[in-house]
Protein backbone atom coordinates (compact mmCIF):
# COMPACT_ATOMS: atom_id res chain seq x y z
CA UNK A 1 0.00 0.00 0.00
CA UNK A 2 2.43 2.60 1.04
CA UNK A 3 4.19 2.36 -2.72
CA UNK A 4 0.53 3.50 -4.45
CA UNK A 5 1.35 6.69 -6.56
CA UNK A 6 -1.85 7.92 -5.44
CA UNK A 7 -0.91 8.17 -1.40
CA UNK A 8 -0.52 11.67 -0.27
CA UNK A 9 2.46 12.15 2.60
CA UNK A 10 -0.23 11.95 5.21
CA UNK A 11 -1.89 8.64 3.92
CA UNK A 12 1.83 7.00 3.85
CA UNK A 13 2.83 8.29 7.26
CA UNK A 14 -0.57 6.59 8.83
CA UNK A 15 1.35 3.25 6.99
CA UNK A 16 4.35 3.91 8.40
CA UNK A 17 3.23 4.53 11.78
CA UNK A 18 1.20 1.08 11.50
CA UNK A 19 4.11 -0.66 9.82
CA UNK A 20 7.16 -0.13 11.60
CA UNK A 21 8.30 -1.79 15.14
CA UNK A 22 8.92 1.55 16.48
CA UNK A 23 10.43 4.96 15.97
CA UNK A 24 12.36 6.84 18.79
CA UNK A 25 13.13 3.87 21.19
CA UNK A 26 14.84 5.98 23.37
CA UNK A 27 11.30 7.42 24.32
CA UNK A 28 9.85 4.03 24.38
CA UNK A 29 7.37 5.46 21.58
CA UNK A 30 5.70 2.65 19.41
CA UNK A 31 4.86 3.87 15.85
CA UNK A 32 1.48 1.35 16.53
CA UNK A 33 0.07 4.26 18.77
CA UNK A 34 -1.95 7.28 16.67
CA UNK A 35 -1.15 9.61 19.65
CA UNK A 36 -0.96 13.23 18.73
CA UNK A 37 2.27 13.14 21.89
CA UNK A 38 3.81 10.19 20.38
CA UNK A 39 3.71 11.83 16.77
CA UNK A 40 5.43 14.72 17.77
CA UNK A 41 8.05 12.72 20.24
CA UNK A 42 9.11 11.76 17.20
CA UNK A 43 9.98 14.04 14.41
CA UNK A 44 11.48 13.88 10.87
CA UNK A 45 10.85 9.92 9.80
CA UNK A 46 10.38 10.20 5.95
CA UNK A 47 10.95 7.30 3.55
CA UNK A 48 10.22 7.68 0.07
CA UNK A 49 8.53 5.35 -2.08
CA UNK A 50 9.22 2.97 -3.87
CA UNK A 51 10.08 0.97 -0.41
CA UNK A 52 10.40 -2.69 0.53
CA UNK A 53 10.21 -4.35 3.64
CA UNK A 54 10.29 -7.66 4.65
CA UNK A 55 7.98 -7.38 8.02
CA UNK A 56 8.52 -3.99 9.43
CA UNK A 57 7.93 -4.88 13.06
CA UNK A 58 11.40 -5.86 13.68
CA UNK A 59 12.84 -2.31 12.36
CA UNK A 60 13.34 0.51 14.88
CA UNK A 61 14.58 3.66 13.66
CA UNK A 62 15.41 7.02 15.49
CA UNK A 63 14.56 10.29 15.18
CA UNK A 64 15.25 12.26 12.05
CA UNK A 65 15.63 8.64 9.53
CA UNK A 66 15.44 9.42 6.12
CA UNK A 67 15.60 6.57 3.20
CA UNK A 68 15.46 7.90 -0.17
CA UNK A 69 13.87 5.98 -3.06
CA UNK A 70 14.14 2.13 -3.46
CA UNK A 71 15.65 1.07 -0.42
CA UNK A 72 15.06 -2.76 1.15
CA UNK A 73 14.74 -3.76 4.30
CA UNK A 74 14.47 -7.44 5.34
CA UNK A 75 13.95 -7.12 8.82
CA UNK A 76 13.90 -11.03 9.91
CA UNK A 77 15.86 -10.16 12.80
CA UNK A 78 15.84 -6.82 14.36
CA UNK A 79 17.51 -3.76 12.69
CA UNK A 80 17.82 -0.62 15.46
CA UNK A 81 18.35 2.46 13.37
CA UNK A 82 19.60 5.71 15.72
CA UNK A 83 19.26 9.13 15.65
CA UNK A 84 19.95 11.82 12.28
CA UNK A 85 20.54 8.46 9.56
CA UNK A 86 20.30 8.61 5.86
CA UNK A 87 20.03 5.84 3.32
CA UNK A 88 20.70 6.90 0.11
CA UNK A 89 18.50 5.73 -2.84
CA UNK A 90 18.97 1.81 -3.60
CA UNK A 91 20.43 0.67 -0.39
CA UNK A 92 20.01 -2.80 1.05
CA UNK A 93 19.81 -3.70 4.92
CA UNK A 94 19.54 -8.24 5.20
CA UNK A 95 19.40 -9.86 8.27
CA UNK A 96 18.39 -13.06 6.40
CA UNK A 97 20.99 -15.10 6.02
CA UNK A 98 21.46 -19.04 5.03
CA UNK A 99 23.60 -22.30 5.74
CA UNK A 100 26.90 -21.97 3.84
CA UNK A 101 26.70 -25.90 3.24
CA UNK A 102 24.83 -27.26 0.22
CA UNK A 103 22.07 -29.50 1.92
CA UNK A 104 21.23 -27.49 5.03
CA UNK A 105 20.62 -24.86 2.82
CA UNK A 106 17.71 -26.30 1.12
CA UNK A 107 15.67 -26.09 4.31
CA UNK A 108 17.15 -23.54 6.76
CA UNK A 109 17.33 -19.85 6.90
CA UNK A 110 18.22 -17.66 9.78
CA UNK A 111 18.44 -13.99 10.66
CA UNK A 112 20.91 -11.85 12.36
CA UNK A 113 20.09 -8.62 13.80
CA UNK A 114 21.66 -5.70 12.91
CA UNK A 115 22.97 -2.21 14.43
CA UNK A 116 23.18 1.22 13.31
CA UNK A 117 24.44 3.83 15.40
CA UNK A 118 23.64 7.71 15.23
CA UNK A 119 24.88 10.31 12.80
CA UNK A 120 24.94 7.64 9.74
CA UNK A 121 25.06 8.29 5.91
CA UNK A 122 24.73 5.08 3.90
CA UNK A 123 25.35 5.99 0.47
CA UNK A 124 23.24 4.69 -2.73
CA UNK A 125 23.01 1.22 -3.68
CA UNK A 126 25.64 -0.01 -0.36
CA UNK A 127 24.56 -3.35 0.86
CA UNK A 128 24.70 -4.37 4.94
CA UNK A 129 24.59 -7.98 5.32
CA UNK A 130 23.42 -9.94 8.67
CA UNK A 131 24.96 -9.16 12.22
CA UNK A 132 26.50 -6.25 11.15
CA UNK A 133 26.76 -3.19 13.79
CA UNK A 134 27.66 0.04 12.57
CA UNK A 135 29.19 2.82 14.68
CA UNK A 136 28.19 6.74 15.10
CA UNK A 137 29.13 9.06 13.40
CA UNK A 138 30.09 6.90 9.87
CA UNK A 139 29.60 6.98 6.13
CA UNK A 140 29.27 4.42 4.56
CA UNK A 141 30.44 4.91 0.57
CA UNK A 142 28.34 4.08 -2.17
CA UNK A 143 28.20 0.71 -3.42
CA UNK A 144 30.00 -0.94 -0.64
CA UNK A 145 29.30 -4.05 0.74
CA UNK A 146 29.55 -4.03 4.40
CA UNK A 147 30.63 -7.62 5.81
CA UNK A 148 31.67 -7.15 9.18
CA UNK A 149 31.05 -4.28 12.33
CA UNK A 150 32.05 -0.71 11.63
CA UNK A 151 33.79 1.28 14.53
CA UNK A 152 32.44 4.66 15.24
CA UNK A 153 34.43 7.73 13.51
CA UNK A 154 35.35 6.36 10.18
CA UNK A 155 34.30 5.98 6.54
CA UNK A 156 34.02 2.81 4.82
CA UNK A 157 34.02 2.06 1.05
CA UNK A 158 34.54 -1.03 -1.09
CA UNK A 159 33.68 -4.95 -1.56
CA UNK A 160 34.00 -6.09 1.06
CA UNK A 161 33.74 -2.43 3.21
CA UNK A 162 37.08 -1.63 4.88
CA UNK A 163 37.92 1.86 6.45
CA UNK A 164 39.54 4.15 3.90
CA UNK A 165 39.28 7.51 6.40
CA UNK A 166 38.98 8.31 9.99
CA UNK A 167 36.54 11.06 10.49
CA UNK A 168 37.81 12.14 14.00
Amino acid sequence: EYNQPERTAKEREIILQTLLGSCCPGDNTSSTTNNKEDDEACPAICIEPPFHIDYGINLRVGRNFYANFNCTILDCAAITIGDNVFLAPGVQIYTATHPLGAIERRSTEFAKPIEIGNDVWIGGAAIILPGVRIGNRVVVAAGAVVTKDVEDDVMVAGVPARVVKNLR
